[in-house]
């Protein structure tokens, strides 16, 4: 008896029994060691196949064919696939139009999951503005804006639907009068509770801080002869990137390579790292972006993770600028939506090791993009390194 399980094309078996054994060799090398055909009940005529670590590209229509000499017979069934991501996470972002500009955000949700403002009542929001986008592993992330007026200020939700599974995760934010652009500064001033004018004291100090840390970093250029020259690592460099020979510049390549497993090179996201790294010091490097495809810029621990799917933040080692979707975003937790006027073509990144800063600048708009908190990099060694998405390329400088 023959039993084949296969998706578009009769000779790509996702799964087949013949002979009474498995014949992995024939399999779809994406299906390798991640099926099994539960043989118990063969004998009652049931072929149930079995598919492990699900992804989002399993989804599909499947067909299950069985042949035993002369007589054979045909079964399809469709498969869909459903995850539940994260809860909504809503942050409060600036001033707009005589109202306060809210963002919900949601990721790792699959199909693309239904991203709603309701008012206390059920009834929709408009949104203002709307970005959806499909992560490389197939899940999706997804943001809808709301501006929230002082005449409207209740309790409003954003919630997140999954159509497959009919289920939804749901966040609530209420806003008080006091904080709308509508009061006089004078009368909030003397409204807001001591929390919240302790919060506004504290942010007050930090920037004086960033402002000397930045008067502090160009007076430390202007001594510094050059930047630092960094060279891309080819052992850390995903598998689709084409490193230049002079390991200066990286772009995506058309095919993934095969190349043996090594435990310094980044398998899932697009990334690679320098071989130079630091543990003391002030350093800086500049990275001319090319395209018009996203990318990410930054530091990372030597010890940060290289495997899987990675959160971009400084809780897992990273320090790092981005464009993504065609928004810049400072990769904090959670990320920082960044307004710039210019687009930048070269970024450059400043590193203080015993200071624990990390700051971008633009270098041809000559304007500071974004600096981080300071952090304790705990004598870590500390490395360059960029990653890239379709259309991007990137080179080091000089």
């Amino acid at each position: 008896m023959k039993v084949r399980w296969f998706q578009n094309k009769f000779s790509s078996p996702v799964h087949l029994y013949h002979a009474g054994k498995d014949q992995d060799r024939e399999q779809m090398p994406e299906y390798n060691g991640r099926t099994q055909l539960l043989k118990d009940g063969i004998g009652d005529g049931n072929v149930t196949l079995r598919i492990l670590s699900i992804r989002t590209s399993d989804e599909g229509q499947y067909h299950c064919f069985v042949e035993n000499g002369t007589y054979y017979e045909e079964g399809i069934l469709e498969l869909k696939v459903a995850a539940i991501g994260s809860e909504p996470l809503i942050s409060v972002e600036d001033y707009q139009d005589g109202g306060i500009w809210v963002a919900c955000q949601g990721s790792g949700w699959y199909p693309e999951p239904e991203m709603a403002w309701k008012n206390p009542g059920g009834q929709h929001l408009q949104s203002v503005s709307k970005t959806e986008a499909q992560k490389e592993h197939g899940l999706f992330e997804k943001q809808n804006s709301i501006i929230i007026r002082e005449d409207s200020s209740e309790i409003l939700s954003c919630s997140i639907t999954n159509s497959h599974l009919h289920q939804e995760k749901i966040c609530r934010i209420y806003i008080s009068g006091p904080f709308f652009p509508s009061v006089s500064s004078w009368m909030v001033a003397f409204s807001v509770n001591l929390v919240v004018s302790l919060i506004f004291i504290t942010l007050t100090i930090y920037l004086f801080k960033v402002k000397g840390k930045l008067e502090e970093e160009l007076k430390w250029r202007r001594k510094a002869k050059h930047p630092e020259i960094l060279t891309l690592d080819a052992e850390t460099a995903h598998p689709i990137l084409v490193l230049s020979h002079d390991l200066k510049s990286v772009r995506w390549g058309q095919k993934r390579k095969i190349l043996p497993e090594n435990p310094k090179r980044f398998d899932t996201w697009r990334c690679v790292l320098t071989c130079e790294g630091f543990t003391t010091g002030k350093h800086y490097w500049e990275v001319r972006l090319e395209g018009k495809g996203d990318w990410v810029v930054g530091v990372a621990k030597e010890s940060a993770g290289r495997k899987g799917f990675i959160s971009f933040n400084p809780e897992y080692g990273f320090w790092a600028l981005q464009k993504w979707g065609g928004q810049y975003q400072a990769c904090t937790s959670p990320v920082t939506h960044l307004t710039l006027n210019k687009t930048p073509t070269i970024i450059q990144v400043y590193l203080d090791c015993e200071g624990g800063w990390v700051i971008f600048t633009d270098v041809v708009n000559e304007t500071h993009i974004f600096s981080f908190p300071k952090a304790s990099f705990e004598g870590e060694r500390i490395l360059p390194w960029v990653g890239l998405g379709v259309g991007c390329g990137l080179k080091l400088y000089p």
